[in-house]
């Protein structure tokens, strides 16, 4: 590795990291420039293994000697000179915030994300997020898809961003490991009727998740999952729809939806966080045992 010491937070060598927005980053207009920032060396190392390409570090100098094995793989795959910026913990607090845990960040380069249908020819059971703009519950909904086996994640135009800096750390890095594109692209226009008609197309029963007077049990939902392939009412292929935060999922969505189904709560309690009702309805439907 090539190793940098910066003397300021202005050293136009790291603008990457302090002079663009996450939106900058991510150039949507040619989305094979575009780069993201990955924070802590579990999300480094989880972009690393799933073969994303890295163009720098920005490390605090006393955690220089705990990453060796992920610059040692970089050299390795991408040769000796990739920039490690070496920065002091006071300046890695002035850029990110806060204090890291384990002081390091990474610029790494976008991919072209796939088509709906090239990332779903496979799959049986997915999550589409319409319009879910908080960081945090992206984050939370792309690692509870991972640990519940969800086959692939759908982000509609309005949605944020799984590689923003904070969704990826929530994650866990798991934004990685599970397969995702957005669907409608960014034409928001398109969305929900073209969407959810792609999604037909392509064999999936579109699930709502919303509280609607005509509103499935999660257990009703379940038993089509598991009905015999002669039962009509059996779902082979499953497509969870979850809405942004407050509003939930939009009247529209909800029409053009073939189910709408609700999670039972009690104590009086009408709705949960998207992210918590996302776990649930992944676990319900995953098949999986309890140990």
């Amino acid at each position: 590795m090539h190793l940098v010491h910066i003397d300021s937070i202005e050293d136009m060598q790291i603008a990457e990291y302090t002079h663009l927005t996450e939106l900058q980053l991510r150039n949507r207009l040619e989305p094979e420039k575009g780069v993201f920032i990955a924070e802590s060396p579990k999300v480094i190392t989880r972009a690393l293994d799933a073969g994303i390409e890295v163009k720098s570090f920005l490390v605090e100098e006393p955690w220089l000697d705990g990453m060796s094995d992920t610059f040692a793989f970089v050299d390795a795959h991408w040769g000796p000179d990739i920039p490690v910026y070496v920065a002091t913990p006071e300046q890695l607090k002035r850029i990110t915030g806060y204090r890291l845990h384990r002081g390091a960040l990474s610029a790494m380069k976008r991919w072209t994300l796939p088509s709906v249908r090239e990332l779903c020819r496979d799959a049986t059971r997915i999550a589409v997020m319409e319009n879910i703009v908080d960081h945090t519950n992206v984050g939370a909904i792309m690692r509870s898809a991972a640990a519940l086996n969800i086959d692939a994640v759908l982000l509609t135009p309005s949605c944020a961003d799984p590689l923003y800096r904070r969704a990826a750390r929530v994650s866990m890095g798991t934004v990685f490991q599970v397969p995702w594109t957005r669907i409608c692209d960014d034409d928001k226009s398109t969305w929900p009727e073209q969407g959810v008609e792609e999604l037909h197309d392509l064999g999936f029963t579109t699930a709502a998740m919303a509280l609607e007077h005509d509103s499935i049990s999660m257990s009703a939902l379940v038993s089509r999952l598991h009905a015999s392939p002669q039962d009509p009412r059996h779902i082979g292929k499953l497509a969870l729809i979850f809405g942004t935060e407050g509003d939930g999922l939009s009247h529209r969505t909800i029409a053009h939806a073939d189910l709408t189904v609700k999670i039972a709560m009690s104590h009086g309690v009408d709705s949960l966080n998207v992210a918590a009702s996302s776990a649930v309805a992944f676990w319900a439907t995953s098949g999986m045992e309890t140990e």
